[in-house]
């Protein structure tokens, strides 16, 4: 059984008329005794009224609260009487320990004081007897399930029964116990007993119900002249029966409340209790309260008393527990097992049948600890099922129980026939009868238990109709004029057919017919008054054919259904390949060879025959022949294998005569091409297969940027863009076959141009070249005398142009008032005549410029450069 804390948070309200402090009420009566008002029976009442005050609110205290309540009479709901209930006692002080709750997580506090106010009253005895109401202004503020959250106002009411209810007795109203310092935390599982006792002994049965506010200014002025029902404005998804949402409901029979709390606020609860007494609903009390839901957790472990399974042997584990602050589980099953589980949720199969005690541990922050266990009872093979016999609304409908259990013996069976307009369309036999009133459609349910404690039910809908219906073999039918049909139908009663020529066995339920032509047979059943007809056409053939058509021819490995054109009712079937067909009308066949097809087919004795031949053709061969690869640039020829009488390729576009079977293709891209391939002179349907030609991305080969060098000057060459090079001419060069030989060319030559070929593995290979200037002098730096910065792409950037200078360091331009305008040290980079942004004047600019040659020496140049625009 379970072992968990609740954590509930209760704050019952009754607010009075100048503060809104006070936490919660209950008005109730006891009976004392006879009174002694002259002229009439009367009886002594004592009337309570129990009040809460928060501990922490700062408004009135309770010595000072004002109480007076209003008698009502129940005929015309007028005041007949007014009663002062003076405080009675000491207010006294509950309050929450939550130091019991290691686990406890939030800051929770719930204390409350308790006043009691109470005084006697003599009312005459009457036949409708009397309401007690005790009005207030307003309600605490922020009510989370109120429209109206603010200046709400309260009315705490009772009755008192009449005798035309009690007769010669008399009533003390229901107590609830106080029980008001749990918790409630907010979207978590809770459960709250609210129960009372009753001192006559009477039954008591619970419900949410609609609490009330008061009339405006009335406590002020007292109980008002009539009594006032007014209900409280719920929000949208609240109401007097739903106060705290869909998730929570309250036990009928126990005054249980539980479900899932509703998000953190404050939430006004009216619990009502009806008074039963000799199976009689005697009277109703009222306890009005706001349930104040807090923002708390706990480490909990919640289960069920026990789990039943009877379906099957998997169990599904879970905590009922919405406990955020849980770290971890550990499930035992109970079966002498090492099985555990640190899931949350579980389903688990036991190997075997019987009873288990299954348990769950549970921990969380600063080491709590959780634990729940639960009785597991395993007896799979519980099937609820029933059927039901009956004919029309005049006769009984036989409803019999047809449970089955693999375990125990099914011990219990609870009937409910559908029947919204009796009360008597209930059984608890196994087997039961029912007659309903009229044609309609009722939902019947059998609930079964089983020993071992199984419990299940089972739904069927009934059509109740107004005559039987006839459960006819078949409505329309086909015989040869030589044949007799049987027509069987499978109801029970009183028959007759018409017209009674050609038939036998014309009253009963399996006739057999033998007309000459075609006859409309009428049908009559009486089932015990419940009479209905029905018809059978039987159409009659003095003879029958059968056609399957032309002989065909189809492609080999195609299926091809046999399509005879008769109105037989039976065919056989056999093939010249001695292949098995399905004696059905129309099979579905797969010859493989010229296969002729024999059919017999028969209308009762009536018989007639006919064959096809099928031929069959070869598909075309299409072999479109393997992937491969060419180079960018390069084109392949493809080489296929083809049977049959024409042919096309695509796409088309990158090939050279598509419709041969060996076409030259030259992609820029992978292409995937198609071969289709059609054959006129057999199988018509064409074929397709494909080639994939991938084309390897063009090489980007890079002999490097035209340069200049000194007469004897080492140049260091660079090409890049693949895995093999070679450079031709090979004159001056250390290596033609790796990327980066070094050059060396004397004065004889002016001008050299190197070029290379760049080819990576499959390959695949591309050409540059690299234009190679020798100067005759010695190192030094040019700088071009004016430059055109218009972006034609000539001569648009002012530049040094170095031999033989190893490393720039710096190239200047200065405008004429000396200002710095441009620099850089980086070989190769120049100046494009804007500055800041802006494009430069046309003018005369100063540059400087150093750098050191390949031997270490320092070259210095300066001059003068025109901008042209």
């Amino acid at each position: 059984m379970k072992k968990y804390f609740f954590i509930s948070a209760l704050l019952l309200c009754f607010f009075s008329s100048q503060a809104r402090h006070v936490a919660g009420g209950e008005l109730f009566y006891e009976y004392i005794g006879p009174g002694n008002l002259s002229g009439s029976a009367s009886s002594v009442y004592r009337i309570t009224l129990r009040l809460f005050r928060d501990c922490a609110t700062s408004g009135p205290v309770l010595e000072a609260e004002n109480v007076t309540v209003g008698v009502y009479s129940n005929d015309n709901n007028l005041l007949v009487s007014t009663v002062p209930l003076p405080l009675f006692n000491a207010v006294s002080t509950i309050a929450l320990n939550t130091n019991v709750f290691p686990c406890l997580v939030g800051n929770v506090n719930v204390c409350y004081e308790i006043g009691i106010y109470t005084a006697t009253v003599t009312l005459p005895d009457n036949v409708t007897g009397y309401t007690l109401s005790r009005t207030g202004c307003c309600r605490v503020d922020r009510l989370s399930n109120l429209a109206i959250a603010t200046n709400v106002g309260s009315n705490y009411v009772t009755k008192i029964p009449g005798t035309g209810v009690l007769g010669a007795g008399h009533n003390n109203s229901p107590q609830f116990f106080v029980r008001d310092t749990a918790l409630v935390c907010a979207r978590k599982r809770f459960t709250l007993d609210f129960s009372a006792r009753d001192a006559d002994g009477d039954s008591l049965s619970y419900s949410f119900c609609e609490a009330y506010s008061a009339p405006s200014g009335a406590n002020n002025s007292g109980p008002t002249r009539s009594l006032s029902l007014i209900p409280l404005p719920y929000a949208s998804i609240y109401s007097g029966a739903y106060p705290l949402g869909s998730e929570v409901s309250i036990n009928a029979a126990t005054g249980i409340i539980n479900g899932i709390a509703p998000p953190e606020g404050q939430y006004v609860v009216n619990v009502c209790i009806t008074e039963w007494r000799a199976g009689k609903p005697i009277s109703e009390h009222r306890k009005d309260f706001i349930l104040k839901v807090q923002n708390c957790d706990i480490i909990e472990a919640v289960l069920p008393e026990k789990i039943i399974q009877c379906k099957d042997s998997i169990v599904h584990f879970e905590n009922l527990s919405t406990s955020a602050s849980i770290t971890s589980y550990r499930w035992d099953f109970g079966d002498g097992t090492n099985n555990f589980s640190a899931s949350p949720t579980v389903n688990y199969p036991y190997e075997d049948t019987g009873m288990y005690i299954a348990r769950l541990t549970v921990t969380g922050p600063q080491g709590c600890v959780g634990s729940a266990t639960t009785r597991v009872f395993v007896y799979p093979g519980f099937q609820p099922a029933f059927s039901v016999l009956g004919s029309c609304v005049q006769n009984p409908y036989q409803f019999k129980d047809l449970t089955s259990t693999r375990y125990g013996t099914v011990n219990s069976w609870r009937w409910d026939l559908g029947d919204d307009e009796s009360t008597a369309d209930t059984s608890l036999s196994r087997n039961t009868s029912y007659t309903y009133p009229k044609p309609s459609v009722k939902d019947v349910k059998l609930i079964v238990t089983s020993s071992k404690g199984c419990i299940d039910s089972v739904f069927q809908q009934l059509t109740v109709a107004d005559k039987p219906k006839l459960q006819l073999p078949f409505k329309d039918t086909l015989i040869c004029s030589i044949d007799t049909l049987a027509i069987p139908v499978l109801n029970t009663g009183s028959f007759s057919w018409q017209p009674n020529r050609n038939i036998l066995f014309a009253n009963s339920s399996s006739p057999l017919v033998f007309p000459k032509d075609t006859t409309r047979y009428i049908v009559t059943l009486n089932d015990n008054g419940c009479v209905n007809s029905d018809t059978v056409t039987v159409n009659v053939l003095s003879f029958i054919n059968v056609q399957l058509g032309n002989d065909s021819l189809i492609c080999q490995t195609d299926t091809f259904r046999l399509r005879p054109v008769s109105e037989a009712l039976s065919y056989r079937w056999s093939s010249s390949s001695g292949v098995s067909i399905n004696n059905v009308k129309f099979p579905l066949v797969q010859p493989l060879v010229n296969t002729q097809y024999y059919v017999t087919a028969n209308l009762g004795k009536c018989q007639d025959r006919d064959t096809v031949l099928i031929k069959v053709a070869p598909y075309p061969i299409a072999i479109a022949g393997p992937d491969t690869t060419i180079c960018f640039g390069t084109r392949i020829q493809l080489r296929s294998t083809v049977t049959g009488s024409s042919l096309n390729w695509t796409p088309t576009s990158s090939l050279i005569d598509p419709t041969v079977g060996s076409p030259v293709a030259g992609p820029s891209r992978t292409t995937t091409y198609l071969l289709h391939v059609t054959d006129t002179a057999g199988c018509n349907k064409p074929v397709t297969d494909s080639v994939v030609v991938t084309v390897a991305p063009p090489i980007p080969a890079h002999a490097g940027r035209d340069t200049a060098v000194l007469a004897n000057q080492p140049l260091q060459l660079q090409a890049s863009g693949g895995l093999r090079y070679t450079w031709y001419p090979e004159y001056g060069l250390s290596n033609p076959s790796i990327p980066n030989p070094l050059a060396t060319l004397d004065a004889s030559i002016d001008s050299i141009r190197y070029r290379v070929r760049v080819s990576d593995a499959a390959g695949c290979y591309a050409y540059d070249e690299i234009l190679v200037r020798v100067y005759k002098t010695g190192p030094d730096i040019f700088v071009p005398s004016a430059f055109t910065p218009n972006g034609d792409g000539k001569n648009d950037i002012l530049r040094p142009v170095t031999l033989g200078i190893s490393q720039l360091t710096y190239f200047r331009v200065y405008n004429r008032w000396g200002q710095l305008i441009f620099g850089t040290s980086e070989l190769g980079k120049g100046w494009d005549g804007v500055f800041n942004g802006a494009p430069q004047a046309a003018n005369t600019y100063v540059y400087e410029a150093e750098g050191t040659d390949y031997t270490g020496k320092t070259v210095y140049r300066k001059g003068t450069s025109v901008l042209i625009r």
